[in-house]
């Protein structure tokens, strides 16, 4: 859902920088809150992992794929501030480095992709949680609930931005239907992903994962015919104590061998907005990109003519990119909660 240059017009482009600068400023003093000891350390890996599976096209529908947007599983790991910024970060990546998505477009497209699929799917998975039985499956299900429904959503908030600031004369009642239409295809593959890669988590390390602080059911006891909880175990060993090493490596690798192997055989028919785009005629204007003599436009490594080495070197070099740039970011404003804290406490007053 990546929009390119000349789709939407300079004042509401400008409108969405606008809109998404302010975004991440709020997302920036949120990320402060949400990254603790547990979510500073991973949430640089959950950008580049999220870069790595938006390079999987799967295909969906007769010459259509789609890939990840990555909101859901960016908001219910790492907490949805700095979900934003997670996907905020691999757009600017992938606007920057791959002409992936329009420079005069990163506004709308963080509007769309980052914010919107956050939200919509942080609100989702919070309501669902507290519906649910308290558990591990229950967070998955939420999950796969709330990544599915993230999708659609912005496919609509992308057709409300056209109907405003939309550079070309066509039905936007027949674009709306076929947006909605195909990302809600889209939005089963997104829900099977993040669903999968937080079920893996929990699975191994609950702690980590944001959306599931608290949700752990006590355990009860059968006495005297009735139900009750369980004493409380012993504390367990502080959390800062526990290393995220190993789950960090596995990640890594894991989005290593994506981009730079698996994504080799992702799907090559266009994705959901550009057939819709290329079938309804909303590409009439579009531009062409800023960064198109990168040395990695189109996710390939220039004047390295093997397709499958240039592909797999570009995934590689942007998944390197990506976790260096997030966990920059993340550890800087991780740094500002902690001296923030430290500048709050008390000090004794000196005697003289």
């Amino acid at each position: 859902m990546h929009v390119p240059d000349g789709f939407i017009n300079a004042p509401v482009s400008a409108a969405a920088g606008v809109v998404a600068a302010g975004a991440v400023a709020v997302s920036l003093r949120g990320a402060r809150r949400e990254l603790d000891e547990r979510t500073a350390p991973l949430a640089g890996l959950v950008a580049a992992f999220i870069f790595a599976v938006q390079m999987l096209n799967f295909p969906v529908a007769a010459g259509t794929s789609g890939h990840l947007l990555g909101g859901a599983l960016a908001a219910i790991l790492v907490g949805p501030y700095t979900g934003v910024l997670c996907v905020s970060v691999v757009l600017l990546m992938q606007g920057v480095l791959f002409a992936d998505g329009g420079l005069t477009a990163l506004g709308v497209n963080i509007t769309d992709m980052a914010i919107t699929t956050t939200v919509v799917a942080y609100l989702v998975f919070r309501g669902l949680v507290k519906v649910l039985p308290r558990g591990r499956r229950s967070i998955t299900v939420a999950s796969f609930a709330a990544a599915l429904l993230s999708v659609p959503a912005a496919a609509v908030v992308f057709t409300l931005i056209y109907a405003i600031g939309g550079t070309a004369d066509v039905s936007l009642g027949k674009v709306a239907t076929a947006m909605v239409g195909v990302h809600v295809l889209i939005g089963i593959g997104e829900a099977v992903i993040t669903a999968l890669t937080v079920g893996a988590v929990v699975a191994v390390r609950p702690d980590l994962v944001y959306g599931a602080r608290g949700l752990t059911a006590p355990l009860k006891l059968k006495v005297g015919g009735e139900l009750v909880d369980a004493p409380a175990a012993p504390a367990a060993a502080p959390v800062a104590a526990r290393s995220h090493r190993k789950i960090w490596i596995t990640g890594l690798l894991a989005s290593l061998v994506l981009a730079g192997f698996v994504s080799f055989y992702a799907s090559a028919n266009p994705d959901g907005l550009e057939k819709v785009a290329h079938d309804h005629g909303i590409d009439k204007k579009a531009e062409k990109h800023a960064s198109s003599d990168s040395p990695l436009a189109d996710y390939g490594v220039k004047d390295v003519t093997d397709a499958r080495l240039s592909g797999g070197l570009a995934g590689v070099i942007g998944v390197g990119v990506t976790v260096v740039a997030g966990s920059g970011i993340f550890w800087a404003v991780r740094r500002r909660r902690t001296s923030g804290a430290a500048s709050t406490e008390v000090r004794p007053q000196e005697t003289v």
